[in-house]
């Protein structure tokens, strides 16, 4: 399995992101995008309707688009995205790239009128931007030379690059890349195969722990790699080799004679999922050096302005399932090492260098919202940034990304409650929108309010944090049908960001609470760390707290009380519907159900094991099955539908079908859901399947709205 670039807040959580999630948003792998001439929206197919229909459909869903990856050039004048608009004759969402003026506002495609286009970096003199585009086919580098407009394919590799960095003088482009390898070969076939003759297809033989990845499937033998480029087109040359992946992303020393990227370049690689160091790259000679040593993951390097610092992320590994990340910095030669953030209990996501290299710009989330604040050298920390959005659009998580300009203008996605991430600028503590890309829906619908509310947790008073999405026209005073729709992660957070799934279950009538029960990110480390070897738990009594509020509010229907969630929601719907018979009916997405078979089958089985439960399932037979869902069963008197993509690998389909047997053997009304060719992280990517899962969840719930009472059973004879 190969480690991501960035280093997230959390170690594995249940998908493969910054770091291991559960669940992570569904954005589209850009690397596999589909090429496309130009995405065509729902809307340009027409309709019949004597009127437009003002409340979200699924049929909108093909309208969307959302902003992503903002690159602001060095003197501030113009900014490179990724524009992401679903399109209605692929099922898929198409990347492109645009261009816009800050000071105009004045928007220009740049690339992806052929094929996707994404990962717009620019170079050290504003004056090129290289890429990444499937025009043509597979993805390739690109280079436009932004005076005239002219637009040059580098590269012609065998597999998709990624972590392009610039060389300080322009005249290069390192990136990291998949270098196949045979793999383990097992003998063969007779070799006496009769002309014309159909055989079988060869013996599939895997040797790595991790064989296979969500979101990528089985894993090709092979490692990640760093190349050099020149930017004006050449033969790559590689410079790492060896049996171990070199991750990004990269970053020049000022003279151009080094490259600084993170791995675990150790022989035990493949058990050890958190370990990496800070690598230097001597480009003339290939000699690397490890410049730290700790106990825990380093990465992410990024080099000051002047040369002489380097930022990282990291924290030390204490085998607990979550550990806030922290800044660092030391000296380009790995001395002087210093915690930036140590008394600062929140986690950072991504970071640039600014101000001269006085300070460092970070993103962290803070109590469901995401901003960027400036860390000065001298420990100083104020925001500069807030709203940042762009986590997903089916649900409300945090995310969004962010760069800064040599100036301190700052490039973010940000959106609101009702609006999908836009392209934002930063300058002088105040922001302005630069984008409008659902303007034509948003015109037209009427979407849900949201509101935040709280209440302590009936278990120990802690204060838990939710929000509740209204039905569009909510009269004050009226009740109605509740969803909780409960977060993965288990470490991620919800907050006030736009969500196709909350709108949809709004426009149908329902009240939906996206809640952030303790283990949730955003609210301190110790907050997070409360289901540490002990999931689910006590979370449960926070989300059934926080229902309470609803409620008590006016606004909950108490005798109308659904539940879903997925991923992590999902075990945590599954142990509600064990514990309690308040909810009508429930729909568990995606969830685990046994740790047994979660921990040897699920794509991190370095992970869950050592680190979520403290002990592999032979060590601790009773732990895991404490935890498991599954040991509830026989108490579940819950209609429970079951929902899960077909090639799911984080949290495996047999997870599901496990709970859908044990319910049907229990006589309890289910279903079981597959959608083809969903792996976990893009249940909801393809804009068809996102409507019709939302469709079958709201279906469920009406199909069991006055509740069910098992039959009694037949008299004796």
């Amino acid at each position: 399995m190969r480690k991501l670039a960035i280093l997230g807040a959390s170690l594995l959580v249940l998908s493969v992101q910054p770091s291991f999630a559960q669940d992570a948003p569904t954005t589209p792998t850009d690397a596999t995008a589909t090429p496309a001439p130009a995405a065509t929206p729902g809307s340009a197919v027409g309709s019949a309707r004597t009127a437009p229909e003002r409340r979200l459909t699924g049929a909108d869903l093909f309208d969307l688009a959302i902003a992503a990856d903002p690159q602001i050039s060095p003197d501030g004048r113009h900014i490179a995205y990724v524009r992401r608009q679903n399109d209605i004759m692929t099922d898929r969402a198409v990347s492109s790239i645009w261009l816009i003026d800050t000071a105009t506002g004045e928007e220009t495609p740049l690339a992806g009128r052929q094929g996707g286009a994404f990962a717009p970096r620019w170079s050290p003199d504003g004056k090129r931007l290289a890429f990444a585009s499937t025009e043509g086919g597979s993805a390739q580098l690109w280079v436009r030379w932004m005076a005239g407009g002219e637009a040059v394919r580098l590269t012609g590799l065998p597999t998709a690059p990624s972590s392009l960095a610039w060389a300080p003088d322009g005249r290069s482009l390192a990136y990291t890349m998949l270098v196949k390898d045979q793999g383990l070969k097992l003998g063969s076939a007779p070799a006496n195969k009769p002309e014309g003759a159909k055989w079988a297809e060869p013996l599939e033989i895997r040797d790595l722990l991790a064989y296979r990845a969500d979101g990528q499937g089985y894993i090709e033998p092979g490692f990640e790699k760093i190349f050099l480029v020149p930017a004006t087109g050449g033969a790559p040359r590689q410079l790492t080799f060896g049996p171990y992946h070199d991750n990004g992303p990269l970053s020049w020393s000022r003279d151009g004679r080094t490259l600084y990227f993170a791995a675990n370049r150790k022989t035990d690689w493949e058990t050890d999922p958190l370990e990496s160091e800070v690598h230097a790259l001597d480009i003339a000679s290939g000699r690397v050096t490890a410049l730290t040593d700790r106990n825990g993951p380093d990465a992410n390097p990024l080099v000051s302005p002047d040369g002489g610092k380097i930022a990282y992320l990291g924290f030390d590994d204490a085998g607990r399932a979550y550990e806030n990340t922290h800044l660092y910095v030391m000296n380009a030669d790995g001395s002087g090492r210093r915690n930036l953030t140590g008394d600062w209990d929140y986690s950072v996501d991504a970071i640039q260098w600014g101000d001269g290299g006085r300070a460092i710009y970070a993103q962290y989330d803070d109590r469901g919202e995401t901003k960027v604040a400036r860390i000065g050298l001298d420990g100083s920390v104020r925001d500069v940034a807030k709203g940042l959005s762009g986590g997903g659009m089916d649900r409300p998580y945090v995310g969004g990304s962010f760069t800064v300009s040599d100036g301190g203008a700052i490039a973010f996605t940000g959106g609101t409650a009702t609006r999908p991430a836009e392209v934002q600028l930063a300058r002088g503590g105040s922001a302005r929108i630069l984008t409008d890309l659902n303007r034509s829906l948003r015109e037209v619908k009427s979407l849900g309010e949201v509101r935040k509310i709280t209440t302590p947790s009936s278990h120990d008073g802690k204060t838990i944090e939710g929000w509740l999405t209204l039905p569009p026209g909510y009269v004050e005073g009226t009740k109605v049908p509740l969803i909780l729709e409960i977060h993965g992660g288990p470490f991620q957070a919800y907050g006030p960001h736009f969500s196709t799934d909350n709108q949809l279950y709004a426009a149908g009538g329902y009240a939906v609470l996206s809640a952030n029960p303790r283990g949730s990110t955003s609210y301190g480390e110790a907050f997070a760390q409360e289901i540490d070897k002990a999931y689910p738990g006590n979370d449960y009594f926070d989300l059934i707290s926080i229902v309470d509020r609803a409620i008590a509010l006016g606004i909950a229907d108490p005798d109308a009380l659904f539940v879903t969630g997925g991923s992590g929601g999902g075990v945590l719907t599954s142990w509600i519907v064990g514990k309690t018979n308040r909810f009508k009916a429930a729909v568990t997405q995606k969830p685990v159900i046994n740790w047994t078979t979660q921990a040897l089958t699920a794509d991190g089985p370095a992970f869950f094991g050592r680190y979520w439960l403290g002990a592999q399932p032979w060590e601790k037979p009773e732990l895991y099955w404490s935890l498991s869902p599954l040991s509830l069963v026989g108490n579940v008197e819950t209609p429970t539908l079951v929902v899960v993509g077909a090639e799911d690998y984080r949290t495996p389909v047999s997870e599901s079908e496990q709970y859908y047997t044990a319910l049907r053997l229990r006589g309890v009304p289910t279903a079981l859901v597959k959608i083809p060719g969903a792996s976990h992280g893009g249940i909801a990517a393809r804009p068809s399947q996102s409507a019709a899962k939302a469709a079958a969840i709201l279906a469920w719930f009406a199909k069991y709205r006055q509740g069910w009472t098992r039959p009694a059973a037949p008299a004796a004879p």
